[in-house]
């Protein structure tokens, strides 16, 4: 459920929420502005602290303007806003698009995955097979792969840096967009987009980008 943004969504009363998600799922405050919002349940207490990293397993990429709804961001007892750089960003961490407010991209989604997994994955399959593979208990799950084999859009690991798979380059991934770009490494590398998406990107699923 998105919510209209006035001036920062990451901005509450002079305080710089702690919304802000990376490839590598860490939820931190940064106020920068994300292309899009998230949600994967109330992860805030009464104070707007966040106090977990995951409630559920429907994790979600909305549109951040959407009816003219407006939401008072951590509100208590709602669920916690998330923004994310980008499109590839929020599948890195494990979302998917969501089924309302970017109908059409789930529908995309979903056909993408069916043209390489063989079936049409309803949310729910979805959501639960994405849970499977984007976390180990509470520590985000790593997937070996060649690294020849992971198409663009994906992305992956070196060291403490994400980077972002394009043009058989990887660009180092920002909180404000991506930076130098490098060789794909020889052999295996570090997967951060779950398989499942991974299959989305090679049925032809292109992911929204930044372009700052």
């Amino acid at each position: 459920m998105p919510v209209q943004r006035r001036r920062s969504s990451h901005y509450l009363r002079g305080m710089t929420l702690q919304n802000r998600v990376t490839p590598f799922n860490e939820l931190v405050a940064d106020p920068n502005r994300g292309m899009l919002m998230g949600n994967r349940g109330s992860l805030h207490d009464g104070d707007r602290n966040v106090v977990r990293w995951r409630s559920g397993k429907r994790w979600i990429i909305c549109l951040v303007e959407f009816k003219d709804r407006r939401r008072t961001l951590m509100t208590p007892a709602q669920y916690t806003e998330l923004f994310f750089l980008d499109e590839a960003t929020a599948l890195a961490a494990g979302h998917r698009p969501c089924a309302e407010c970017r109908r059409e991209r789930f529908n995309a989604y979903r056909a993408a995955i069916a043209g390489v997994h063989g079936a049409l994955l309803s949310a729910d399959q979805l959501d639960a097979q994405l849970d499977l593979e984007r976390r180990v208990g509470n520590t985000q799950r790593r997937h070996r792969v060649p690294g020849a084999e992971v198409p663009d859009g994906a992305m992956v690991a070196v060291g403490d840096v994400a980077y972002l798979v394009l043009g058989r380059q990887l660009l180092a991934w920002t909180s404000s967009g991506y930076g130098d770009a490098i060789s794909m490494p020889a052999g295996e590398v570090q997967l951060l987009t779950p398989p499942l998406t991974l299959n989305a990107l090679r049925g032809g699923y292109v992911p929204v980008l930044s372009t700052r």
